[in-house]
């Protein structure tokens, strides 16, 4: 299973997504249970979206919508993690699978580069969640041959900019959308 999460070409030079269950001890206390998204994850991806605020949604999409449509769920699970890399936070008490962040990286054809994005459940953000899961994701693109991530924020997403900026990413002017910022991060 373990070479199945990783690049055949990457094997031995890089650390695979498989290692990543963890847990983690967040900064108030709650602890999660961090690991690579699988297909069997479809469902709870589905309900983690469709729990979060129409804010946070906006937010991770940039346009409303209430749940995920089914071929958009599966983009988000059936995945190799190699091109799209893809960890969940679950709560270590959790009974039933339930997810409460999401952060991956899908890497640009033919460069060092990759786009990266993180949601976090409403009730679990402002816990440090976003920075561990971002984090990570810059130590296996780091590992993996990506140089930058980087993802497209909305001007008005103030605790994505404020993590990018404390991680010593910076911003810079979107090419096309006005009522974007591309954030953009050294691994």
């Amino acid at each position: 299973m373990v070479a199945a999460l990783i690049h055949p070409e990457a094997a031995g030079n890089v650390r695979s997504v498989a290692d990543c269950h963890q847990h983690v001890v967040l900064i108030d206390g709650r602890r999660v249970i961090v690991c690579p998204v699988n297909p069997q994850d479809a469902l709870a991806e589905q309900n983690f979206v469709g729990a979060l605020s129409p804010s946070s949604r906006y937010r991770r999409f940039h346009f409303g919508m209430r749940q995920l449509p089914d071929q958009l769920v599966r983009e988000m699970t059936e995945i190799d993690q190699w091109q799209h890399v893809a960890l969940v936070a679950r709560p270590a008490d959790a009974v039933r699978g339930e997810i409460v962040a999401d952060a991956r990286y899908v890497r640009s054809a033919d460069t060092d580069e990759a786009e990266f994005a993180v949601m976090v459940a409403d009730a679990w953000q402002g816990a440090g969640l976003g920075r561990e899961l971002l984090q990570r994701l810059g130590r296996h693109a780091r590992a993996s041959g990506v140089r930058l991530l980087y993802g497209d924020v909305l001007w008005g997403n103030e605790p994505m900019i404020a993590l990018v900026r404390a991680l010593g990413g910076g911003l810079a002017r979107h090419p096309t959308d006005a009522t974007l910022v591309r954030a953009e991060l050294q691994v």
